[in-house]
């Protein structure tokens, strides 16, 4: 007899993380991605350097755990794989929108989306699918999703949201024939809008460039 795979749905459970507390003198929200092999909890720390007054940081956490290293010891998490991706990117999405939810945010604050490495997908996926007006848009060390074109992102209006890409100059995942795609699907997606900031240094996250995209932009396309 052949084997037929199935589908059902159930409610789950997940958490999420909160920095900061939203007051009178918070200007600035931050909607966090991280990236494969993190829990929320760990990535935000990339975030505390931030002013704590003025920046309101929720960091979902990816859904699917697995221990790291084959050791049993240090758990890390996926957004998605492979395998049933369609159900998986509206499980992520369905979560996210309740993340939102929960929190029921001011309409006043400064909405910024961060997406690092495996986050930037389910980010932009997400803002796609859900068109929301937000401020900057921060797109670190990951790919975006091939389905995705100009239509998607026209929407956006760039002169009052920001397109943020960045990346260092020695990531091991990005090689020059994939950074020749990337720039590629960048201008093709923001035609022209979208700012790079190239540092020195690998796959990794500079807490002190999270601080510089609050300032005015500058005309260089590093950073330290």
């Amino acid at each position: 007899m052949p084997n037929i795979e199935k589908s059902v749905t159930y409610t789950s459970e997940n958490t999420y993380l909160t920095l900061n507390k939203i007051t009178p003198k918070t200007q600035n929200v931050w909607l966090v991605f991280h990236g494969i092999g993190y829990l929320s909890r760990y990535f935000v720390k990339y975030f505390e350097s931030l002013d704590s007054d003025e920046n309101y940081v929720i960091v979902p956490q990816a859904p699917s755990k697995y221990y790291l290293k084959n050791e049993y010891k240090y758990v890390g998490a996926s957004w998605l794989t492979k395998e049933n991706t369609a159900a998986e990117i509206e499980n992520v999405i369905n979560y996210i929108d309740a993340v939102l939810a929960e929190e029921n945010l001011p309409n006043n604050l400064n909405l910024n989306l961060f997406g690092f490495s495996q986050g930037v997908s389910v980010l932009t996926r997400w803002l796609v699918r859900k068109k929301l007006f937000c401020n900057m848009v921060v797109l670190y060390a990951g790919g975006i999703p091939n389905e995705l074109t100009a239509d998607d992102f026209a929407f956006l209006d760039f002169d009052t949201t920001k397109i943020k890409i960045i990346y260092g100059d020695k990531d091991e995942f990005l090689t020059p024939d994939r950074l020749v795609a990337e720039h590629a699907k960048i201008e093709t997606l923001f035609g022209g809008h979208a700012e790079t900031i190239i540092f020195e240094g690998g796959h990794e996250v500079k807490p002190k460039i999270i601080r510089k995209l609050l300032l005015e932009p500058s005309d260089s396309t590093s950073a330290d």
